[in-house]
């Protein structure tokens, strides 16, 4: 299925970063209930831990509203500027246009940059597990510059359309888990993209 443009809602980002937060505090603890292995059991406590204190240094960055109307502002328009590429691409695509080699890299670039700030603001770092987006990493060699932009997009669509970016106040782990997975490919993807054209640039 072709990728379409996305539409640019202005999204209560207080309330994302907010629904998200809880779907890392309520997702962690139930992972550390089930029985097995003794070091993974370990390893999970530490990191209910590590929540537990980032979570109160969040909470007294919460209260200074400057701090965090700034990071709600970076927020927005990082995911306004990505969607805004998105759409540039799709656009592109769509009219059967050629794109420079300059274009491309320019936009993947910063795609990649907003993408991974995102990650940070968000709370939705790298996945443990990362072996599907290393995958797709070596299938992105093979595949031409179009059809690695389409799959760029797709990834951007897949991610934006998660109910828990697109319906803030959303609690669920399992979809917490395929925003970070999305989000992860997007910035791998577009690297992997803006290293290739940066080769080709005459």
């Amino acid at each position: 299925m072709e990728p379409h443009e996305v539409k640019a809602n202005i999204r209560p980002w207080g309330m994302l970063i907010v629904s998200i937060g809880c779907s890392i505090a309520f997702s962690v603890p139930i992972a550390g209930q089930g029985g097995g292995d003794p070091a993974k059991v370990q390893m999970q406590e530490m990191t209910r831990r590590e929540l537990q204190l980032n979570s109160l240094g969040e909470e007294k960055r919460a209260n200074d509203p400057k701090r965090s109307q700034a990071m709600m502002d970076q927020v927005s328009e990082d995911f306004q500027r990505i969607l805004t590429l998105h759409n540039e691409i799709v656009r592109a695509i769509a009219a059967n246009r050629s794109l420079t080699y300059k274009f491309i890299s320019d936009a993947t670039g910063e795609i990649r940059k907003r993408a991974a700030r995102l990650q940070s603001s968000l709370k939705l770092q790298k996945p443990e597990t990362a072996t599907d987006n290393r995958a797709m990493g070596a299938d992105l060699n093979v595949m031409e510059t179009r059809a690695e932009l389409l799959l760029l997009c797709k990834q951007i669509e897949n991610f934006v359309r998660n109910p828990i970016i697109d319906k803030p106040g959303t609690v669920d782990a399992q979809q917490l888990g395929k925003a970070r997975k999305d989000l992860q490919s997007v910035v791998e993807i577009s690297d992997a993209i803006r290293k290739q054209v940066d080769k080709l640039k005459p």
